[in-house]
Protein backbone atom coordinates (compact mmCIF):
# COMPACT_ATOMS: atom_id res chain seq x y z
CA UNK A 1 0.00 0.00 0.00
CA UNK A 2 3.36 2.46 1.00
CA UNK A 3 4.58 1.51 -2.56
CA UNK A 4 1.33 2.41 -4.09
CA UNK A 5 1.04 5.50 -2.51
CA UNK A 6 4.42 6.42 -3.27
CA UNK A 7 4.48 5.51 -6.60
CA UNK A 8 1.38 7.61 -7.09
CA UNK A 9 2.90 10.55 -5.17
CA UNK A 10 5.64 10.36 -7.49
CA UNK A 11 3.63 9.87 -10.60
CA UNK A 12 2.15 13.71 -9.81
CA UNK A 13 4.88 14.83 -8.92
CA UNK A 14 6.71 13.80 -12.52
CA UNK A 15 3.37 15.42 -13.91
CA UNK A 16 3.27 18.89 -12.53
CA UNK A 17 7.48 19.26 -12.95
CA UNK A 18 8.70 22.29 -14.69
CA UNK A 19 9.39 19.40 -17.58
CA UNK A 20 6.33 19.28 -17.94
CA UNK A 21 4.06 21.57 -16.72
CA UNK A 22 6.82 24.68 -17.08
CA UNK A 23 4.07 27.05 -18.33
CA UNK A 24 2.65 26.62 -14.44
CA UNK A 25 5.72 27.62 -12.96
CA UNK A 26 5.94 30.77 -15.66
CA UNK A 27 2.41 31.43 -13.93
CA UNK A 28 3.40 31.35 -10.30
CA UNK A 29 6.85 33.16 -10.95
CA UNK A 30 4.40 36.18 -13.05
CA UNK A 31 1.91 36.58 -10.58
CA UNK A 32 4.71 36.79 -7.64
CA UNK A 33 6.56 39.42 -9.51
CA UNK A 34 3.87 41.46 -10.46
CA UNK A 35 2.03 41.23 -7.24
CA UNK A 36 5.23 42.70 -5.54
CA UNK A 37 6.03 45.20 -7.99
CA UNK A 38 2.14 46.88 -8.66
CA UNK A 39 -0.01 45.21 -6.28
CA UNK A 40 -2.98 47.57 -6.60
CA UNK A 41 -3.78 47.28 -10.40
CA UNK A 42 -2.47 43.95 -10.91
CA UNK A 43 -4.35 41.78 -7.92
CA UNK A 44 -7.80 43.62 -8.45
CA UNK A 45 -10.50 41.30 -9.18
CA UNK A 46 -11.67 43.70 -12.14
CA UNK A 47 -8.19 43.39 -14.19
CA UNK A 48 -8.50 39.46 -14.08
CA UNK A 49 -11.68 38.86 -15.12
CA UNK A 50 -11.14 41.41 -17.60
CA UNK A 51 -8.29 39.03 -18.84
CA UNK A 52 -10.45 36.19 -18.77
CA UNK A 53 -12.74 37.75 -20.95
CA UNK A 54 -10.73 39.73 -23.25
CA UNK A 55 -8.74 36.46 -24.42
CA UNK A 56 -11.37 33.88 -24.89
CA UNK A 57 -11.42 34.90 -28.94
CA UNK A 58 -8.04 33.97 -28.81
CA UNK A 59 -8.39 30.84 -26.75
CA UNK A 60 -11.07 29.20 -28.94
CA UNK A 61 -9.31 30.37 -31.94
CA UNK A 62 -6.35 28.37 -30.06
CA UNK A 63 -8.21 25.04 -29.65
CA UNK A 64 -9.53 25.36 -33.23
CA UNK A 65 -6.27 25.22 -34.27
CA UNK A 66 -5.13 22.30 -32.01
CA UNK A 67 -6.96 19.72 -34.24
CA UNK A 68 -5.45 20.11 -37.50
CA UNK A 69 -1.82 20.34 -35.70
CA UNK A 70 -2.90 17.15 -33.66
CA UNK A 71 -3.65 15.71 -37.49
CA UNK A 72 -0.38 17.06 -38.85
CA UNK A 73 -1.88 19.72 -40.85
CA UNK A 74 -0.90 23.52 -40.39
CA UNK A 75 -3.37 25.73 -40.58
CA UNK A 76 -2.50 29.57 -41.57
CA UNK A 77 -6.16 30.74 -41.97
CA UNK A 78 -7.37 30.37 -38.59
CA UNK A 79 -6.67 34.44 -38.43
CA UNK A 80 -8.34 35.22 -41.42
CA UNK A 81 -11.63 32.64 -40.75
CA UNK A 82 -11.96 34.64 -37.77
CA UNK A 83 -12.05 38.23 -39.59
CA UNK A 84 -14.50 36.38 -42.10
CA UNK A 85 -16.56 35.09 -39.80
CA UNK A 86 -16.60 38.31 -37.65
CA UNK A 87 -17.64 39.85 -41.03
CA UNK A 88 -20.17 37.21 -42.77
CA UNK A 89 -22.09 37.48 -39.49
CA UNK A 90 -22.39 40.82 -39.52
CA UNK A 91 -23.23 41.34 -43.36
CA UNK A 92 -25.82 38.82 -43.19
CA UNK A 93 -27.48 40.63 -40.21
CA UNK A 94 -26.89 43.61 -40.99
CA UNK A 95 -27.26 44.58 -44.80
CA UNK A 96 -28.97 41.61 -46.04
CA UNK A 97 -31.24 41.93 -42.80
CA UNK A 98 -31.42 38.67 -41.71
CA UNK A 99 -32.55 37.50 -38.72
CA UNK A 100 -30.08 36.04 -35.56
CA UNK A 101 -31.19 32.13 -36.09
CA UNK A 102 -30.38 32.16 -39.94
CA UNK A 103 -27.14 34.24 -39.50
CA UNK A 104 -25.37 32.43 -37.13
CA UNK A 105 -25.94 28.80 -38.84
CA UNK A 106 -25.18 29.99 -42.11
CA UNK A 107 -21.61 32.05 -40.95
CA UNK A 108 -21.01 28.38 -38.72
CA UNK A 109 -22.06 26.35 -42.07
CA UNK A 110 -19.57 28.56 -44.40
CA UNK A 111 -17.12 28.65 -41.93
CA UNK A 112 -16.92 24.74 -42.07
CA UNK A 113 -16.90 24.78 -45.56
CA UNK A 114 -14.12 26.61 -45.86
CA UNK A 115 -12.46 24.16 -43.38
CA UNK A 116 -13.62 21.03 -46.25
CA UNK A 117 -12.63 23.04 -49.32
CA UNK A 118 -8.86 23.43 -47.64
CA UNK A 119 -8.91 19.62 -46.73
CA UNK A 120 -9.73 18.53 -50.06
CA UNK A 121 -6.64 20.61 -51.30
CA UNK A 122 -4.87 19.18 -48.42
CA UNK A 123 -6.14 15.58 -49.30
CA UNK A 124 -6.86 15.32 -53.16
CA UNK A 125 -4.65 17.81 -54.91
CA UNK A 126 -1.89 16.88 -52.76
CA UNK A 127 -0.97 20.84 -51.70
CA UNK A 128 1.15 21.44 -48.75
CA UNK A 129 -1.09 22.65 -45.69
CA UNK A 130 1.24 25.55 -46.04
CA UNK A 131 0.56 26.58 -48.80
CA UNK A 132 -3.23 25.43 -49.20
CA UNK A 133 -4.26 27.52 -46.39
CA UNK A 134 -2.27 30.69 -47.37
CA UNK A 135 -3.97 30.69 -50.15
CA UNK A 136 -7.14 30.27 -48.76
CA UNK A 137 -6.11 32.82 -46.57
CA UNK A 138 -5.71 35.45 -49.07
CA UNK A 139 -8.81 34.48 -50.77
CA UNK A 140 -10.51 35.09 -47.27
CA UNK A 141 -8.98 38.21 -46.85
CA UNK A 142 -10.44 39.37 -50.19
CA UNK A 143 -13.87 37.80 -48.97
CA UNK A 144 -13.67 40.40 -45.96
CA UNK A 145 -13.05 43.28 -48.16
CA UNK A 146 -15.58 42.32 -50.64
CA UNK A 147 -18.65 41.76 -48.11
CA UNK A 148 -17.32 45.27 -45.71
CA UNK A 149 -16.18 47.91 -48.26
CA UNK A 150 -13.46 47.94 -46.34
CA UNK A 151 -15.52 49.51 -43.42
CA UNK A 152 -16.87 48.45 -40.35
CA UNK A 153 -20.32 47.09 -40.46
CA UNK A 154 -22.22 48.84 -37.45
CA UNK A 155 -25.51 48.47 -35.49
CA UNK A 156 -25.44 44.97 -34.80
CA UNK A 157 -29.07 43.57 -33.57
CA UNK A 158 -29.91 43.96 -29.92
CA UNK A 159 -29.66 40.61 -28.64
CA UNK A 160 -26.35 39.96 -30.10
CA UNK A 161 -25.13 42.66 -27.97
CA UNK A 162 -26.37 41.67 -25.47
CA UNK A 163 -24.89 38.22 -25.79
CA UNK A 164 -21.79 39.67 -26.25
CA UNK A 165 -21.20 41.81 -23.01
CA UNK A 166 -24.32 39.19 -20.69
CA UNK A 167 -22.32 37.48 -17.62
CA UNK A 168 -23.28 34.23 -15.33
CA UNK A 169 -21.64 34.23 -12.30
CA UNK A 170 -19.28 36.92 -12.85
CA UNK A 171 -18.07 35.36 -16.08
CA UNK A 172 -18.93 36.26 -19.98
CA UNK A 173 -21.10 34.55 -21.82
CA UNK A 174 -17.95 34.18 -23.79
CA UNK A 175 -15.67 32.73 -21.32
CA UNK A 176 -18.46 30.04 -20.77
CA UNK A 177 -18.59 29.45 -24.70
CA UNK A 178 -14.84 28.81 -24.94
CA UNK A 179 -15.24 26.17 -21.92
CA UNK A 180 -17.68 24.26 -23.18
CA UNK A 181 -16.08 24.03 -26.96
CA UNK A 182 -12.73 23.36 -24.56
CA UNK A 183 -13.91 20.77 -22.75
CA UNK A 184 -15.84 19.21 -25.95
CA UNK A 185 -12.54 19.32 -27.76
CA UNK A 186 -10.76 17.72 -25.19
CA UNK A 187 -13.16 14.77 -24.58
CA UNK A 188 -13.01 14.14 -28.30
CA UNK A 189 -9.31 14.01 -28.45
CA UNK A 190 -8.56 12.03 -25.33
CA UNK A 191 -11.32 10.15 -24.70
CA UNK A 192 -12.87 8.49 -28.27
CA UNK A 193 -11.14 6.29 -30.78
CA UNK A 194 -11.63 9.50 -32.98
CA UNK A 195 -8.99 11.21 -31.16
CA UNK A 196 -6.70 7.89 -31.45
CA UNK A 197 -7.14 8.33 -34.67
CA UNK A 198 -6.21 11.94 -35.19
CA UNK A 199 -3.01 11.85 -32.74
CA UNK A 200 -2.27 8.54 -35.10
CA UNK A 201 -2.51 10.14 -37.86
CA UNK A 202 -0.47 13.56 -36.44
CA UNK A 203 2.60 11.22 -35.40
CA UNK A 204 2.95 8.89 -38.53
CA UNK A 205 0.77 9.29 -41.55
CA UNK A 206 1.58 6.45 -43.15
CA UNK A 207 2.02 4.16 -40.04
CA UNK A 208 -2.13 5.40 -39.26
CA UNK A 209 -2.68 4.56 -43.04
CA UNK A 210 -1.35 0.76 -43.00
CA UNK A 211 -3.54 0.38 -39.50
CA UNK A 212 -6.58 1.20 -41.36
CA UNK A 213 -7.28 4.73 -40.05
CA UNK A 214 -8.51 7.03 -43.50
CA UNK A 215 -6.15 9.51 -42.91
CA UNK A 216 -7.80 11.37 -45.56
CA UNK A 217 -11.00 11.90 -43.55
CA UNK A 218 -9.44 12.44 -40.54
CA UNK A 219 -7.31 15.47 -41.84
CA UNK A 220 -10.08 16.88 -43.22
CA UNK A 221 -12.44 16.11 -40.35
CA UNK A 222 -10.35 18.29 -38.21
CA UNK A 223 -10.04 21.41 -40.48
CA UNK A 224 -13.55 21.43 -40.50
CA UNK A 225 -14.24 21.47 -37.57
CA UNK A 226 -11.44 24.16 -37.21
CA UNK A 227 -13.16 26.06 -39.75
CA UNK A 228 -16.74 25.89 -37.55
CA UNK A 229 -15.27 26.50 -34.55
CA UNK A 230 -13.01 29.65 -35.59
CA UNK A 231 -16.56 30.87 -37.02
CA UNK A 232 -18.20 30.76 -33.31
CA UNK A 233 -14.81 32.74 -31.91
CA UNK A 234 -15.46 35.67 -35.16
CA UNK A 235 -19.17 35.43 -33.88
CA UNK A 236 -18.12 35.77 -30.48
CA UNK A 237 -16.06 39.05 -31.37
CA UNK A 238 -18.54 40.55 -33.80
CA UNK A 239 -20.82 40.07 -30.33
CA UNK A 240 -18.32 41.91 -27.86
CA UNK A 241 -17.11 45.01 -29.56
CA UNK A 242 -20.81 45.18 -31.19
CA UNK A 243 -19.50 45.95 -34.93
CA UNK A 244 -17.58 44.17 -37.03
CA UNK A 245 -14.22 45.38 -37.94
CA UNK A 246 -12.38 44.34 -41.15
CA UNK A 247 -9.09 44.15 -40.13
CA UNK A 248 -8.89 42.17 -36.77
CA UNK A 249 -8.42 38.92 -38.05
CA UNK A 250 -4.97 38.26 -39.24
CA UNK A 251 -4.39 39.30 -35.42
CA UNK A 252 -5.44 36.09 -33.74
CA UNK A 253 -2.81 34.24 -35.79
CA UNK A 254 -0.03 34.84 -34.10
CA UNK A 255 -1.28 34.21 -30.25
CA UNK A 256 -2.71 31.17 -31.26
CA UNK A 257 -0.06 29.54 -32.62
CA UNK A 258 2.12 30.69 -29.69
CA UNK A 259 -0.23 28.97 -27.68
CA UNK A 260 -0.77 25.94 -29.30
CA UNK A 261 2.89 25.08 -29.93
CA UNK A 262 3.64 26.19 -26.29
CA UNK A 263 0.50 24.27 -25.04
CA UNK A 264 2.39 21.31 -26.70
CA UNK A 265 5.43 21.17 -24.21
CA UNK A 266 2.76 21.05 -21.23
CA UNK A 267 1.28 17.94 -19.62
CA UNK A 268 1.29 15.50 -22.80
CA UNK A 269 4.89 16.15 -23.66
CA UNK A 270 5.48 16.92 -27.18
CA UNK A 271 1.83 15.96 -27.74
CA UNK A 272 -0.79 19.60 -28.77
CA UNK A 273 -3.23 19.45 -26.04
CA UNK A 274 -6.30 21.28 -25.37
CA UNK A 275 -5.36 22.23 -21.39
CA UNK A 276 -2.33 22.88 -22.25
CA UNK A 277 -3.30 25.63 -24.99
CA UNK A 278 -5.59 27.07 -22.84
CA UNK A 279 -2.80 27.57 -19.99
CA UNK A 280 -0.53 28.56 -22.35
CA UNK A 281 -2.97 31.87 -23.59
CA UNK A 282 -3.44 32.94 -20.04
CA UNK A 283 0.21 32.84 -18.69
CA UNK A 284 0.80 34.60 -21.95
CA UNK A 285 -2.25 37.17 -21.54
CA UNK A 286 -0.91 37.81 -18.11
CA UNK A 287 2.60 38.25 -18.76
CA UNK A 288 1.71 40.86 -21.20
CA UNK A 289 -0.69 42.38 -18.93
CA UNK A 290 1.48 42.93 -16.03
CA UNK A 291 4.25 44.65 -18.47
CA UNK A 292 1.23 46.98 -19.68
CA UNK A 293 0.07 48.02 -16.20
CA UNK A 294 3.65 48.42 -15.54
CA UNK A 295 4.04 50.92 -18.04
CA UNK A 296 5.53 49.05 -21.32
CA UNK A 297 4.43 50.48 -24.62
CA UNK A 298 1.01 48.74 -26.41
CA UNK A 299 3.83 46.89 -29.18
CA UNK A 300 4.85 44.91 -26.03
CA UNK A 301 2.32 42.04 -26.87
CA UNK A 302 3.44 41.55 -30.41
CA UNK A 303 7.57 41.19 -29.24
CA UNK A 304 6.33 38.84 -26.51
CA UNK A 305 3.98 36.83 -28.55
CA UNK A 306 7.01 36.59 -31.18
CA UNK A 307 9.85 35.67 -28.38
CA UNK A 308 6.95 33.23 -26.81
CA UNK A 309 6.66 31.42 -29.96
CA UNK A 310 10.44 31.45 -30.41
CA UNK A 311 10.99 29.73 -27.04
CA UNK A 312 7.70 27.24 -27.19
CA UNK A 313 9.06 25.61 -30.69
CA UNK A 314 12.34 25.18 -28.86
CA UNK A 315 11.06 23.69 -25.81
CA UNK A 316 8.93 21.39 -28.05
CA UNK A 317 12.44 20.73 -29.93
CA UNK A 318 13.86 19.51 -26.74
CA UNK A 319 10.92 17.92 -25.06
CA UNK A 320 11.94 14.14 -24.81
CA UNK A 321 9.52 11.81 -22.52
CA UNK A 322 10.67 8.26 -22.43
CA UNK A 323 12.70 8.14 -25.49
CA UNK A 324 10.04 9.67 -27.68
CA UNK A 325 10.83 11.86 -30.36
CA UNK A 326 10.09 14.97 -29.87
CA UNK A 327 7.13 17.13 -31.51
CA UNK A 328 9.66 19.19 -33.70
CA UNK A 329 11.75 15.85 -34.93
CA UNK A 330 8.26 14.26 -35.94
CA UNK A 331 7.29 17.19 -38.02
CA UNK A 332 10.46 17.11 -39.87
CA UNK A 333 10.28 13.01 -40.69
CA UNK A 334 6.99 13.79 -41.64
CA UNK A 335 8.25 16.25 -44.24
CA UNK A 336 10.62 13.68 -45.63
CA UNK A 337 8.27 11.08 -45.80
CA UNK A 338 6.03 13.38 -48.00
CA UNK A 339 9.35 14.24 -50.04
CA UNK A 340 10.26 10.83 -50.42
CA UNK A 341 7.58 9.82 -53.07
CA UNK A 342 7.69 12.98 -55.33
CA UNK A 343 11.83 12.01 -55.50
CA UNK A 344 11.20 8.23 -55.93
CA UNK A 345 8.19 9.26 -59.02
CA UNK A 346 10.77 11.76 -60.38
CA UNK A 347 13.94 9.05 -60.16
CA UNK A 348 11.50 6.77 -62.23
CA UNK A 349 10.33 9.52 -64.74
CA UNK A 350 14.37 9.98 -65.38
CA UNK A 351 14.74 5.79 -65.86
CA UNK A 352 12.28 5.71 -68.35
CA UNK A 353 13.41 8.30 -70.04
CA UNK A 354 17.33 6.81 -70.31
Amino acid sequence: MTDTSSSRSRAILSRFSFRNASALWVLAVIVVVFSITIPETFLSARVWLSLLDTNTVVCITAVALVLPLAAGAFNLAVGAQVGLASILVAWLLVPAGQPLWVAIPLTLLIGAGIGLVTGLLIVYAHIDSFIATLGISSLLAAGVTLLSGGRQILEMPQPLNEFGSGRILGFTYAFVVMIVLALAVWYVLERTPLGRRIYATGGNIEAARLSGVRVGAVLTGTLVACGAITSVAGILVTARLTNADPTIGPGYLLPAFTAAFLGATQFRGGRFNVWGTVLSVYVLALGVKGLQLSGAPNWIADVFNGVALLVAVGLASAVRLGGRPSLVDRLRRRARRAEEPERESALSGAGSMH
